[in-house]
């Protein structure tokens, strides 16, 4: 289970380097075949790939603006403007899946140690495992006090596989942490205090569980999470918090809504997804039930009231390459 939320994640490519090639022939029926990877037996090649896979990454990342107040030209009053609506179109990428996020490396290699390597990637994101044998426990030790490594194996270990498929989906999910934190410290101040609630963390982790959800996006207005299923299947977790709640009810109020719909959102029993409008105007008077869901509540550092939507069809501007589709086309390239 995540500890952390991150402002986006999706499936990633995890790269190994192994001199040994009937190791690496294994991985592709050892290893879960939802964990896509790629491998090298040299150690060169495998670097000028990620580094190349990593810039890629980079280029289409999210681009924060910070500029100053122009009232007072100050530098001490400085404004920072995120288009958020480009966090949920990264979906739109097809290359999304070949992110480099972990690195695993075999230590004793004949052209390049598996020390040498992590070096020389020392400056990227990915994060790194090590595999070595018993001998050379305190080379790993000290590379992972260094901070060259994150991760180490003992490859002869006889659940390396399984210890290893847990390693690469908790460092997954920290690389994205990582990539996020700016962007996140930003929002946390402003409206998405649940990224940063532990038990909004949980309930989102037993929720992609539950409906095998394999990417989530932060989305803008309404506020929650862009879910994906493995099939590319989009899903809304519309979050709101109490004074959304009544943000909500005081517009039907004062609009003279229906008295179902004022009277669920005052006792905040239903929650709405006012796909067209945003809030609640007098043309939805007569279909207000076709907007809304029983709310979900979920007790946190603070109240947050959730439900799942269907994705209306307009919030994306064409098909969505899933991960289905880039995994089975990984298998046809490998035939």
């Amino acid at each position: 289970m995540e500890k952390f939320l991150s402002v986006y994640q999706h499936p990633t490519t995890t790269v190994f380097i192994d001199d040994n090639q009937r190791f690496l022939d294994s991985l592709s029926f050892q290893l879960d075949p939802r964990i896509a990877h790629k491998t090298f037996q040299n150690a060169g090649e495998a670097i000028t790939w990620i580094r190349e896979a990593s810039r890629n990454a980079a280029g289409r990342g999210l681009s924060i603006e910070v500029s100053y107040d122009e009232q007072v030209l100050s530098l001490e009053r400085r404004v920072v403007s995120v288009d958020l609506e480009q966090i949920y179109r990264r979906v739109m990428n097809p290359q999304r899946f070949l992110t480099p996020s972990v690195l695993v490396v075999d230590y004793a290699m004949p052209q390049m140690n598996g020390v040498a390597v992590c070096e020389a990637l020392g400056s990227l994101p990915c994060k790194k495992i090590m595999f070595t044998g018993q001998a050379d426990d305190k080379v790993a030790i000290d590379a992972f006090n260094l901070g060259l490594i994150d991760h180490f194996l003992t490859k002869n270990d006889h659940a390396v596989l399984d210890h290893l498929a847990v390693g690469i989906r908790t460092l997954g999910n920290a690389f994205f942490v990582d990539q996020s934190s700016t962007l996140k410290e930003l929002l946390g101040r402003q409206s998405h205090s649940f990224l940063f609630d532990p038990v909004m963390t949980d309930l989102i982790g037993r929720l992609r569980k539950q409906y095998d959800f394999v990417e989530y996006y932060l989305f803008l207005n309404p506020t929650g999470l862009l879910f994906f299923d493995f099939h590319g299947t989009p899903t809304l977790m519309v979050i709101e918090t109490e004074a959304g709640m009544l943000a909500h009810f005081e517009a039907a109020r004062d609009a003279g809504g229906p008295a179902g719909l004022v009277a669920g959102l005052e006792a905040m029993q239903i929650l709405p997804f006012f796909s067209d409008t945003g809030m609640y105007v007098d043309a939805i008077e007569d279909s207000w039930q076709a907007y809304c869901l029983p709310a979900q509540h979920c007790q946190g550092q603070q109240d947050y009231f959730w439900a799942l939507f269907d994705l209306p069809c307009r919030y994306l501007p064409g098909p969505i390459y899933s991960y289905a589709d880039f995994l089975s086309d990984l298998l046809k390239r490998r035939q």
